[in-house]
């Protein structure tokens, strides 16, 4: 029996995904549920299982767009699993090809040139070694192309001389995930009215927080205490404070969201990503950094689900984990703030009057100006500063144990 094997639909909305990588090869014995395929949709990159056992013939190949509900293989069921070694990918039979004989070598002409073509007099040599010039690239004028004095100092380099060093260049197709991500960005800053606010955040009272509470933190909950969790909690508080930023445009309305749906930007193996912390003002400090944990190695193993990068009503960006000092984030469509976080540098700042040196962050508000003002943006960016810089006071209820749950 022939199986068709279609492409199952990842999820609301798409209608193609793009076949990323074979697995598996036209002819193998596959097992049923065995990953034959990784398919990429505009939303995340998912393995494809084969729906039985049986002998593979492939229909689409690497880098093909199919339909969802188109057939991307056959499997033959009624094939029994063969025995024994199973020839490779790249096939064991070239030994068995007859060898040729090897044919005599031609000798290589000599060309024949004169002992003074291409070569310079000692101070034309001189002239030459100083401006960077290669000898071979100068036409002489003197005696069978010798090169004098005159042709150095005439010579001029040429800039578009390629170097001695590896000019390669390589050439790969963007993935679907990719490509959608580069079209959402572009869309952002075409049809947005992005603009951005900066504040910078002293960094003391959490350190001193997880300084203190770090090694209980995780020997109680197994997770880390990071910075996440502070930064997503001064969000929440912020949000509450100005709910015109937890808001969007949908076409002459403008809907604002009495949840917190928090995206949080991920690098993975396939590009961006930005997994959604569902009802995120429901959630401690632990529950926060199981979450955070949970969908980022999700999202770096290449096993998240469109439904979980589906919605969220803002997006937090950690860029200070790559190095970054300070940025302007791009508003992740179709909402209409994201908080850019940086690297944490120790700093020269006044405190009570005396200079002191404090560990700060540079914070970066990017929002949509067609629904936020200046006073919500530059507001907004105030309370999370004030978050983060009395946590127990403002995230924590004054009861920091209890809030950490120790």
């Amino acid at each position: 029996m022939i199986l068709e094997m279609k492409v199952p639909s990842p999820g609301e909305s798409i209608t193609e995904v793009e076949i990323a990588e074979w697995l598996v090869q036209d002819g193998d014995f596959v097992e049923k549920d065995q990953a034959i395929a990784e398919v990429d949709s505009d939303k995340a990159t998912l393995e494809l299982p084969a729906e039985a056992s049986g002998i593979i013939t492939l229909k689409a190949e690497e880098g093909d767009a199919v339909a969802v509900g188109e057939v991307v293989c056959l499997i033959d069921t009624s094939a029994e699993k063969p025995e024994g070694k199973v020839e490779s990918k790249t096939g064991d039979n070239k030994a068995a090809a007859p060898e040729k004989t090897p044919e005599p070598e031609k000798p290589t002409p000599v060309k024949e040139t004169s002992y003074a073509t291409g070569t310079a007099s000692p101070a034309a040599r001189k002239i030459l070694d100083e401006k960077g010039i290669d000898p071979a690239s100068v036409a002489g004028t003197g005696k069978d192309g010798r090169i004098l004095k005159e042709d150095a100092v005439n010579a001029v380099p040429s800039m578009g001389t390629p170097g001695s060093g590896s000019r390669a260049e390589s050439r790969s197709k963007l993935s679907m995930l990719r490509r959608k991500v580069a079209e959402r960005l572009v869309s952002a800053k075409n049809e947005t009215a992005m603009l951005t606010t900066f504040n910078e955040v002293d960094m003391s009272a959490v350190f001193e927080i997880r300084k203190q509470y770090k090694e209980t933190f995780k020997e109680k909950h197994g997770v880390s205490l990071g910075f996440m969790s502070f930064f997503t909690k001064a969000v929440i508080r912020a949000l509450e404070l100005f709910p015109a930023v937890n808001s969007m445009i949908d076409g002459k309305e403008m809907i604002t969201y009495e949840y917190c749906d928090i995206s949080i930007a991920v690098s993975g193996p396939k590009g961006l990503m930005v997994p959604v912390i569902r009802n995120a003002e429901n959630l401690s400090f632990r529950g926060i950094e199981e979450e955070v944990k949970r969908l980022a190695t999700r999202a770096r193993d290449g096993m998240i689900t469109v439904d979980e990068m589906t919605g969220g009503t803002f997006t937090i960006s950690n860029g200070g984990v790559f190095g970054s000092m300070l940025s302007t984030p791009i508003i992740n469509p179709p909402q209409s703030g994201i908080l850019g976080m940086h690297n944490i540098v120790e700093r020269p700042v006044v405190k009570d009057g005396a200079i002191v040196v404090a560990p700060i962050m540079y914070v970066a508000l990017s929002y949509d100006h067609r629904i936020i003002d200046g006073r919500e943006s530059v507001g907004f960016l105030v309370a999370v500063k004030e978050g983060i810089e009395n946590p127990e006071e403002h995230l924590m209820g004054g009861d920091l144990k209890r809030a950490l749950e120790l």
